[in-house]
This record gives C-alpha cells, sequence and structure tokens, in this order.
C-alpha cells in the first residue's frame, strides 16, 4: 500500500511540474460509443483500443469485463468462457451462444464456439458487443455478437513500431507492426510473441500469431481487402482444483492433469477475401469469401484428443435505400453459408506407465468426422421519420450435422444425421430522441441457440435425437444521454429475456455429458453506464467512469431427474458486476489509469448450496509518450495488476462432480499481485 500510494505521489509532482509550462489543451468532447456506420438504430457497446491500453497488453479478458452485463471467467490464457446476460454461464468449459466475426469473417464454429482470447489485443481498433438476439445480421443468437476490428495504418504515412513487455511469473511479450496506407492502397503487418511461464504448476503459455491486412480500391465503386492470420500456440492445462487446495495450495495443479502433464497444441490459419461494388449512391453490397484450417491436439488424463477442422464459407451483403418512398429509410439483406468438416479421434492415454514423462499415445479409441452446415438469410428495414426511427429485422437459419464413425463396424456403427427444424426470428428495434443528446430505445427479438459438441453427442458418441436448440424472447429498454456539452454520458438500460428449451449438459465422467432440454430460465436485470471527461487545467484531462450490472437470474421451471430447482438462481452467474476507474492524462505524453472491478457472489450449484465469494480487483498503469523527432516517438509504461493481492476464483467450474473418494474441483485460481513493463519504440517514414 505504501509503496503504491509513493508512486501516484510521485506521478501527480511529475505533473505538476510539467504543468508550469504553458501548454493548453483542446477543448474535450466525450465521443460517442455508438459505433459508426452501426447496422442497428440501437446504441451498441463498443470498446475502443484506448479502452485496451488501460490494462496489460496481454489479453483482452479484462477489459471485456468492463462492459455492463458482460463477465469472462478466465481459468488461464487458453481457457475462457464468456458470459453475456447469463447466456453461455452453464456452459462448462468455453464460450458459445454468442456468434463472433474477426473482421467480418465468421471465427464461431459449427457448433457454436468461439475463441477469443487468442488475438493481440494490440492489433485491434476495437470491438463491439451486442448484447442479446436484436441483431438480425448477425445470426440472433442468445447471448449476441462479437465484432472484432483491427487497426489500420496512419494515412499517408509508412509506420513501424515495435513494443516490448516483460512482468511476473516469466512474462515475455514482443509485438511489431508495419503498415502503409494512401488513397487507394493500404498493407498492415502484425507479428506477436506472448509466452509466460504461468502462476500454477503445469501452466506454461506460448504464442506466435502474425496477420497480413491489406486493400486496395480500383476505383469510387470498388475494392477488395485481403486478411491472412497464422496462429501457432501451446497451452499448459492446469485444471480446476477443490476447495481445500484452492485455500491452502492454489499453484497445485489437478493431480491428474499434473501427472499427465496435460496440455493443448493449436495451429489456426484463417484467410478471407472481402470485395465490395457501389452500384450506386444508394445501393451497394459487400461479399467474403473465407477459409479456415484448425489443427489441435490435447493429451488429457482420460485421453489424447487429436482433431483438425476445415471451415469455409461466404457472407453477403447488401446496404442500401428506397428513395421512392415518402420518408427517409435504409435496408440490409445478404445471407452467412458457414461449413465445416470436423475430423477428431481419441487414443489412450498410457501417463501412468510413462515413468513420470507424461502422456503417451496408446490405443485408437475413436474416429469419427462430422460434417456442420448452417445457413442465415437475414433482413433489416430502418424507417426514420422526425424523431422516431423503426426498425424490422428477420433472421432465418437452417443447421445440419451429418457424424460419421470410422472406428465402429456393423451394427456398432454409430453414422447419424441431424437436420433441426428451421428457425424464423424476428425482432423490433424502436429509437425514440427526445433531442440531440437523449434517446430512448427499445427492442423485442426471438432468438436461440444451438447445443455444442458435448450436448449433440451421448457419451456413447451416438447423435442425440432428442436435443434441440434453446430459444427465447428478449425484452429491452434503455436511454442514452449526454450532458454539459457532451463532456458526461450516462446510459441505462433494463432487460428482459425468457428462455425456453434450457439446454443442460449432465456430467457423466470426467470428459462424458449428455445435452438435453429441461426447463425455463428467466433472465432480468438493470444496466447503468456513466462516463466523464473533462479539462482540470489547461493540461491535464481527467476520465473517470463506472458500468454497474444488477441482475436476478433464475430457474423458472427445472427438473433434473428427481430434483426440482424451480425457483432457484441460476448457477454461474454474478449477482452483481461493478467496473470503474479514471485516467488522468498530460499534454506532454504522461498518463495514469486505475481500474476497478468486483464480481458478486454466484451460485455454483444447481441446489444453490455452494456459492463462490465476491471479490474486489484494482489495477493500476502510468506511462510517458515521448516525441522525440518528426519521425521517432518512444512511450515507457508499466502496471500493477490486483494491488492488494486478492485470492480469489477467477473461474468456476459449475456443478463439479467428485470421482471416487475426490473432492469435487470447482475453482481455477486468479493471479496474485504481479507487475509488468513495456518500451514501444515508434517511426514514421
Amino acid at each position: 500500500m505504501k509503496k503504491t500510494t509513493l508512486l501516484f505521489l510521485i506521478f501527480v509532482n511529475i505533473i505538476i511540474a510539467q504543468e508550469k509550462k504553458n501548454d493548453t489543451l483542446t477543448e474535450v468532447i466525450l465521443e460517442s460509443k455508438r459505433v459508426q456506420n452501426n447496422s442497428l438504430i440501437l446504441p451498441i457497446d463498443a470498446i475502443s483500443n484506448q479502452d485496451i491500453e488501460r490494462y496489460a497488453p496481454t489479453e483482452i479478458t479484462t477489459v471485456l469485463n468492463e462492459t455492463p452485463s458482460v463477465h469472462v471467467f478466465s481459468g488461464a490464457l487458453n481457457t475462457n468462457r464468456l458470459t453475456v446476460r447469463g447466456m453461455g454461464a452453464r456452459t462448462p468449459y468455453g464460450t458459445n451462444k454468442i456468434q463472433a466475426y474477426f473482421n467480418g469473417i465468421p471465427i464461431t464454429s459449427g457448433v457454436g464456439e468461439t475463441s477469443f482470447n487468442i488475438y493481440d489485443p494490440e492489433s485491434l481498433e476495437h470491438i463491439k458487443i451486442i448484447k442479446g438476439p436484436k441483431a438480425t445480421i448477425y445470426g440472433t443468437n442468445l447471448g449476441g455478437a462479437l465484432l472484432f476490428q483491427t487497426k489500420l495504418p496512419e494515412n499517408h504515412k509508412t509506420t513501424f513500431s515495435n513494443r516490448f513487455t516483460t512482468g511476473s511469473f516469466g512474462l515475455l511479450k514482443n509485438s511489431f507492426q508495419a503498415g502503409y496506407r494512401d488513397d487507394k492502397f493500404y498493407l498492415n503487418i502484425l507479428s506477436d510473441h506472448l509466452e509466460t511461464d504461468g502462476y500454477r504448476e503445469n501452466s506454461n503459455y506460448k504464442r506466435n500469431n502474425i496477420l497480413l491486412d491489406m486493400g486496395y480500391n480500383f476505383n469510387d465503386n470498388n475494392s477488395l481487402k485481403i486478411l491472412i492470420n497464422q496462429l501457432d500456440y501451446n497451452a499448459q492445462i492446469a485444471s480446476s482444483i477443490n476447495a481445500t487446495d484452492f485455500e491452502e495450495d492454489p499453484k497445485r495443479a489437478a493431480n491428474n492433469w499434473k501427472e499427465a502433464q496435460g496440455y493443448e497444441d493449436n495451429k489456426l490459419t484463417t484467410l478471407g477475401l472481402s470485395f465490395q461494388h457501389n452500384f450506386s449512391a444508394n445501393f451497394t453490397n459487400t461479399t467474403t469469401v473465407f477459409y479456415s484450417y484448425l489443427d489441435h491436439y490435447e493429451p488429457r488424463p482420460f485421453n489424447i484428443l487429436d482433431e483438425f477442422t476445415n471451415s469455409y464459407g461466404f457472407r453477403t451483403l447488401f446496404n442500401g435505400s428506397i428513395t421512392t418512398l415518402p420518408f427517409k429509410n435504409k435496408f440490409s439483406a445478404g445471407a452467412e453459408l458457414y461449413a465445416d468438416t470436423y475430423n477428431w479421434a481419441t487414443i489412450e492415454n498410457l501417463y501412468e506407465q510413462n515413468n513420470n514423462q507424461g502422456s503417451l499415445e496408446g490405443n485408437v479409441l475413436s474416429d469419427n468426422k462430422e460434417n456442420r452446415n448452417r445457413l442465415n438469410a437475414f433482413g433489416t428495414f430502418s424507417m426514420y421519420f422526425k424523431k422516431l426511427v423503426v426498425e424490422v429485422g428477420l433472421n432465418y437459419n437452417t443447421t445440419a450435422y451429418n457424424f460419421r464413425d470410422y472406428y465402429n463396424e456393423g451394427t456398432a456403427n454409430k453414422n447419424a444425421k441431424r437436420d433441426f427444424d428451421d428457425i424464423w426470428a424476428p425482432s423490433l428495434n424502436l429509437n425514440y430522441h427526445f433531442s440531440e443528446n437523449n434517446q430512448l430505445f427499445t427492442n423485442i427479438s426471438y432468438g436461440f441457440s444451438f447445443p455444442n459438441l458435448e450436448e449433440t453427442l451421448t457419451p456413447e458418441g451416438v447423435i442425440n435425437e432428442d436435443i434441440g436448440p434453446e430459444t427465447g424472447i428478449n425484452y429491452e429498454i434503455g436511454t442514452e444521454n449526454y450532458f454539459f456539452n457532451k463532456t458526461l454520458k450516462f446510459k441505462a438500460a433494463f432487460y428482459y429475456m425468457d428462455v425456453k428449451n434450457l439446454l443442460v449438459a449432465n456430467r457423466t465422467g470426467e470428459d462424458q455429458y449428455i445435452g438435453r432440454n429441461a426447463g425455463k430460465t428467466s433472465h432480468k436485470g438493470v444496466e447503468f453506464s456513466l462516463n466523464y471527461l473533462t479539462n482540470l487545467s489547461k493540461t491535464i484531462t481527467l476520465q473517470p467512469y463506472i458500468n454497474a450490472t444488477f441482475n436476478h437470474h433464475k430457474f423458472e421451471d427445472f427438473i433434473d431427474n428427481s430434483n426440482d430447482y424451480s425457483g432457484n438462481d441460476l448457477t454461474g452467474v454474478p449477482k452483481n458486476l461493478i467496473n470503474g476507474g479514471f485516467q488522468l492524462k498530460h499534454i506532454k505524453g504522461i498518463y495514469f489509469t486505475t481500474t476497478y472491478q468486483h464480481v458478486g457472489t454466484m451460485p455454483m450449484n444447481d441446489e444453490n448450496s455452494l456459492s463462490s465469494n465476491a471479490y474486489n480487483l484494482i489495477n493500476l498503469k502510468g506511462g510517458y509518450k515521448a516525441i522525440l523527432s518528426d519521425k521517432f516517438s518512444a512511450e515507457i509504461s508499466g502496471g500493477i495488476n490486483n494491488v492488494f493481492n486478492e485470492k480469489y476464483a477467477s473461474s468456476i467450474l459449475i456443478n463439479a462432480v467428485g470421482f471416487g473418494n475426490a473432492a469435487p474441483r470447482y475453482y481455477y485460481p486468479g493471479l496474485p499481485i504481479n507487475y509488468y513493463g513495456s518500451l514501444k519504440l515508434m517511426y514514421l517514414l
């Protein structure tokens, strides 16, 4: 505490000394987080690169947690589960129930699973978050949509930059960027290396990533963009631990994962080609074709998973307006086809017979292929009147799985097909502007989420014919307001979602689940955000902010075997979420930020007999940007995460079951206090 106070006082003294010079700031205006060229008439939550830079440059989970009603359970850099308004909280591992895009390319797999923490935060210009199924052009998933967009180079400049970061637990990160942009052409190359020894046993992580993003404008009506992203990472898996280990020795890995030296090795290639054509000033089309390849190898205590996936498809979107109508309007219409071929085999793991050398392949246990296809067709039509905007939308979805068993023969063969019923998902959005700075918005929309892989197959590896998608209706009303010449922004929303056919993954073994539709849940909550930007003096700006979510999510109707959980709180959803902080900036390039996160208690099992503890985290970051010449600049920065060394669980495995005499393993320990420092060099040619 004394060290932290001393650092803050030194920073303030530096600012005061710099302020004595007669530099002046221009007028500050808080820019709207409503995204430009927004396909929706409703305000969208957007995370800018300035928001991302408030945190360590290692991952994006922390900044995602700043968004009201969004919470990321982070067991490790490679183990993350994103939830939106409680959707996705019941997924044992990974993220589903959202649709995600990277530079317009779908990155959500054929069974609805999304890996989002693999992207370098330093490469991102912004992240857009659409909560709930109100965006018909992005799949109407119950959790909503997640849209990533990478940075463009500075206009009419050639830029080179390199940031080197080092920190606690063997953290090393190096990010390099080179780019050029003019009126016709841009080229952006980003390279990133990240490694850490990890806080826990068996938690080393190493990642290499290279991104090529380029575009060319042939003329005023035609342009082409190309994206190539290559990712290679290896991550050891510590897994979850029981309550005793969490309290007494949180560094421990789960015993069986430690003995097997479990890890995952991934190689991911993504290719995208996007062509835009303007038929006229009022009618345009953007069509994207894409391909990705994932090679995944994961030795686990119960078996070794060896898989590869080929994914491909296209997305076309028409935008325009009908000039013959007597009122202003715009429309969007298009379709998205996504297909993947998922090949996977499980192999016996003989680690117990390998003289403490970790995993060892034995006999093949299964050999399978699954072709998965989904088609979304969508359209929206917006009508603009004096103060009222009305938008109607419709999404059509058809999804099919084709499972092939190459291991079993004859009557034991498990080949099967599953075609889900077609789904029509309508949406109605209203936006009323009382004035330029004050608006009221509301939404009614229908959404759905398909079962993931574990839920589509029984423990015996047979297609589960009885399971279907979750469906729900979302209701939302809110307001967005600006005050004091747009230096103060206030946003509030109330939402209610009624979800039927709840997907439940019942655990029958260490890596065996059976999914079924079992009941109904209600998701109710209130969200607030307040953001203020002001000049403290002629040379200093202050930007404090606070975001809060208070919810009441519960099982309306849920009977699991003979247990009636109706009326219980929904498992794995924090009671409340509060994030806040402030940023001080001096015109000479000195800055200081502090961020605060509060996560409330949450039920860890459906009985509500166990709950996690609430926790509070404070992070600090400061730095100095120096202009050394017309072409050369440098930035030095550093930070402290978890300043008060809070002991907390950064992720919870809900409804954990102990096998044999072992206690249930609910907890993924969060990082204790840790430090990092960075040096960034920038050159303009």
